[in-house]
């Protein structure tokens, strides 16, 4: 195996940093930077995979923008996002600004509005991995340790764990190396490392991914989505342009045909789509804390507006029906997967304007108002367990724990999407299907669906879908509030 050890360094030309009033031209001057980094890396190594003796380190750098607020100054105490707490020098490292664009010039244009600042781009001290940089090379991979004859990690940067964890999101990160305070909630190389998983995981890519999701745990709902999706891609003044299936297959009319993968992957995503991300997303997670965890974990670099969990659930109420729905307005943590990021003594808050816009979709949808809303939807807590044969065990310990938090369902995966959007800082909710009673001797067994059932469970993905068209027509300030921000927040949403 070649000896890289001594090679010198090459990096690209060096640019100089420049200060922008404009928020467009700070957002295209990240683009120049960042597009030729991985122009320099990916010129390299393409060379270096087909045969070409490494003639030096191949090293590029992620471009970063940075501000200076000089004096505490009054800011718009309404203002979730957008602006800076104290004086200081603040920086985040940028990656993707194609895919980030319209987000990175909203957020830059609002800290130069609220604090009369200018902006400073320039090239960061954060090497960017090769292996990210080849991330969206669909005729590329970076071919595992041992194959070249050369370790790769002597000629490119790999993925480094250090700046590539989730310290800021839970208020653990001290300043940058060079002083400088958080600006944005992940580094360049979380969102990129998130970027590489999602395609794994989802298989589509991170550019269909809509600022409203809709996580299930239920095929069917995937069967409705689909049927939804080709219906108003009819109406084209209803606003949806296309519909991204597993695969990135695209259909723009409903007579378009979607061919199923041979290998399904994992946690397969759909996207119903509109101008700027306005649609809607459909994650299929299948069953368990882990995979809920797993999606939020990597949705949440996209930073969408809003998610919601729509999915079935165990109801724990004699007065319920298979069918019946249930709005979470409280969460009991049995899940664990979260409790080294978010303890448990951490409350989960019922976000308004969410309950508000299902509340709303559900009276819409079934007809149902008032009184009459109450004989199939009750509010309360929703717990979240880990174990999905709970059942079997000795009933005086989860049955009276459940007792006592007046838990009205049982799911595996609704607490876990709501306290990572807690933790994420983004906007979340929870509107559940009963599937069963096993409480009440109604157990998830082949036949035991009813008309109703069925009838609701069509219902229900209808439902998430108008709850997140009403909260895509709320003002951005109002989805994001004020009680996902913690005493000293990132400006960047």
């Amino acid at each position: 195996m070649t000896d890289c050890r001594f090679l010198p360094v090459e990096t690209p030309p060096a640019l100089d940093r420049r200060d922008y009033a404009d928020a467009t031209e700070a957002v295209a001057r990240l683009r120049a930077l960042y597009d030729q980094a991985t122009g320099f890396l990916l010129e390299n190594f393409t060379r270096v995979l087909h045969g070409a003796a490494p003639q030096a380190r191949y090293r590029a750098f992620y471009p970063d923008i940075r501000l200076i607020i000089p004096t505490h100054g009054k800011v718009d105490s309404r203002l979730s996002f957008g602006h800076v707490v104290a004086p200081g020098v603040y920086s985040a490292t940028i990656t993707r600004p194609d895919l980030f664009q319209n987000y990175l010039t909203e957020q830059v244009g609002l800290l130069m509005r609220n604090h009369g600042v200018s902006v400073s781009v320039g090239v960061s001290d954060t090497p960017m991995p090769v292996h990210f940089a080849v991330a969206a090379q669909s005729d590329l991979a970076v071919p595992q340790e041992g194959v070249l004859d050369f370790s790769l990690r002597d000629v490119f940067d790999v993925p480094d764990l250090n700046t590539m964890n989730d310290d800021i999101v839970n208020g653990v990160a001290g300043p940058m190396p060079d002083g400088s305070q958080h600006l944005a909630a992940f580094t360049a190389q979380r969102i990129d490392y998130s970027l590489a998983r999602l395609a794994h995981y989802t298989a589509t890519a991170a550019e269909h991914f809509q600022n409203f999701v809709l996580f299930t745990n239920y095929q069917f709902y995937v069967d409705e989505f689909e049927a939804f999706a080709r219906r108003v891609l009819a109406e084209p003044d209803l606003g949806y342009t296309e519909f991204v299936a597993p695969g990135n297959q695209v259909i723009h009319g409903p007579q378009d045909s979607i061919d199923v993968l041979s290998k399904m992957p994992q946690m397969p995503a759909y996207h119903l789509k509109r101008a700027n991300g306005q649609g809607i997303t459909l994650v299929n997670i299948g069953v368990g804390p882990s995979n809920a965890k797993t999606a939020t974990d990597h949705i949440a670099v996209l930073r969408p507006h809003a998610w919601l969990m729509v999915g079935h659930c165990a109801g724990l109420r004699n007065s319920q029906s298979l069918g019946d729905f249930v709005l979470a307005h409280a969460y009991l943590r049995e899940d664990h997967v979260l409790d080294d990021d978010l303890p448990v003594w951490v409350p989960i808050p019922a976000l308004a304007e969410v309950q508000v816009a299902l509340q709303e979709a559900v009276a819409e949808v079934t007809r149902l108002d008032g009184y009459e809303l109450k004989r199939i939807m009750r509010t309360g807590t929703v717990a979240t367990i880990d174990n999905r044969n709970w059942e079997l065990r000795d009933q005086s310990g989860p049955v009276h724990r459940l007792s006592l938090s007046r838990a009205v369902a049982l799911d595996m995966e609704s607490a876990t999407i709501a306290a990572n959007g807690f933790r994420f800082r983004v906007p979340y909710g929870t509107l559940l299907c009963v599937s069963d009673k096993p409480l009440h001797g109604e157990l998830k067994l082949p036949g035991m669906a009813t008309d109703f059932y069925r009838t609701q469970v069509a219902n229900h993905l209808l439902i998430g879908i108008r709850a997140m068209e009403k909260l895509r027509d709320m003002p951005l300030e109002r989805i994001h509030s004020r009680k996902l921000r913690s005493f000293s927040e990132t400006a960047f949403l």
